[in-house]
């Protein structure tokens, strides 16, 4: 039976859909009769989380995910290292980046390239460049990559010069064991919004939107996601929308679950993504998404969202207006959006990396 060794150096506790992505597929695969073992290749961060959900073996790198600069080094060289002395066949990063070399043929998960095609909304611009070399590097030792969208697809040709006929696409699903929502109490007009504070996730226009409304008709935006001080409070102090936004912080799985049952709409103002987790999620437990119109996001929400220009602040504002003021247009979309989610699971998104990983082994030549 091939080892199949998972790079989980870049694993910490606060990378959000990556690790999402990570967890739920090997969740997964460990309800699933697999035709591989795995060994976990883990950061030091990884291991003072619960990793019960990891199907096999966890290796400590004593490497930490947090410090950019060993983090690289692990993933360039620390990587391919681990694979050889633990005699893998297969090494599969599920986190964008991988080895500048190995032996063993690798499978690299790339959930977007927003460096490539966004780089005005990365974070810094002293850590994009790095970044796209970065996966660049890794792109030109992988075997296969995996992606989770056409839009992502599109961009991996683009930029990487990546072969289509070795990208695998194979699209995310929402939680792997949808929780039960009973006793739901939809509060009108009050709209959710997740996730962490990089630009391209467009909260600062959120707030904006909401001071576009007239002050007797704004809903209430509630926003989770961020760690430490949010650097969204100036810009609700000075918009003078602080009794209309609130700010959430960080919040439990068990406090999404009360929010989820609270809210009107999930709303995602994101410029650009590689896919929308958030949605799905809301899309299973009948919550009603509006989405930003970005293709990525129509191939997520199909027909079961509201869609809206995120450039727009105004137009962001009279989407939530128009929601509100509609719930018979909610209802409709929280029944359209539960078939669409039902069109994705992590057991074809399993399957789907099994195909891969079998592909990678069928065809082991180096680029």
């Amino acid at each position: 039976m091939p080892k199949v060794l998972v790079d989980l150096l870049s694993y910490t506790g606060t990378k959000g859909g990556t690790e999402t992505y990570t967890r739920e597929l090997y969740r997964q695969i460990g309800r699933m009769e697999s035709p591989f073992t795995f060994v976990g290749y883990a950061s030091k961060e990884f291991l003072k989380h619960d990793h019960s959900w990891f199907p096999g073996e966890i290796i400590p790198s004593g490497t930490s995910g947090e410090n950019r600069f060993t983090w690289a080094y692990g993933e360039l060289f620390g990587v391919a290292g681990a694979a050889r002395r633990h005699q893998a066949d297969l090494i599969h990063c599920p986190a964008m980046l991988g080895p500048m070399r190995s032996k063993a043929p690798v499978v690299i998960s790339m959930h977007d390239l927003l460096y490539f095609a966004y780089p005005q909304y990365m974070l810094t611009g002293l850590y994009t460049e790095p970044v796209k070399w970065m996966e660049k590097r890794a792109a030109a030792n992988a075997s296969r990559i995996l992606t989770i969208s056409e839009t992502s697809a599109a961009d991996i040709r683009k930029y990487l010069k990546f072969p289509e006929e070795r990208t695998d696409l194979v699209p995310l699903a929402g939680t792997a064991q949808p929780r039960v929502h009973d006793n739901i109490t939809r509060e009108p007009a009050t709209f959710l919004a997740v996730g962490n504070r990089l630009p391209h996730k467009n909260f600062d226009g959120l707030v904006r939107a909401v001071a576009t409304i007239e002050p007797a008709r704004r809903p209430k935006v509630l926003i989770t996601g961020s760690r430490g001080n949010d650097p969204l409070v100036p810009l609700i102090e000075s918009l003078g929308v602080e009794d209309s936004v609130e700010l959430l912080s960080w919040i439990s799985v068990e406090e999404l679950d009360a929010l989820y049952r609270r809210v009107t709409a999930l709303i995602v103002p994101s410029h650009c993504d590689g896919f929308s987790l958030p949605a799905l999620e809301a899309m299973m437990i009948d919550l009603p998404v509006m989405l930003a119109d970005i293709p990525v996001y129509r191939e997520v929400g199909g027909d079961a969202a509201i869609y809206f220009d995120s450039s727009d602040d105004a137009a962001i504002g009279r989407a939530m207006v128009e929601a509100a003021d509609n719930p018979a247009r909610l209802a409709e979309l929280a029944a359209a959006g539960r078939e669409r989610a039902a069109l994705f699971s992590w057991e074809k998104v399993a399957e789907g990396t099994f195909d891969s990983f079998q592909r990678a082994l069928s065809d082991p030549r180096r680029p």
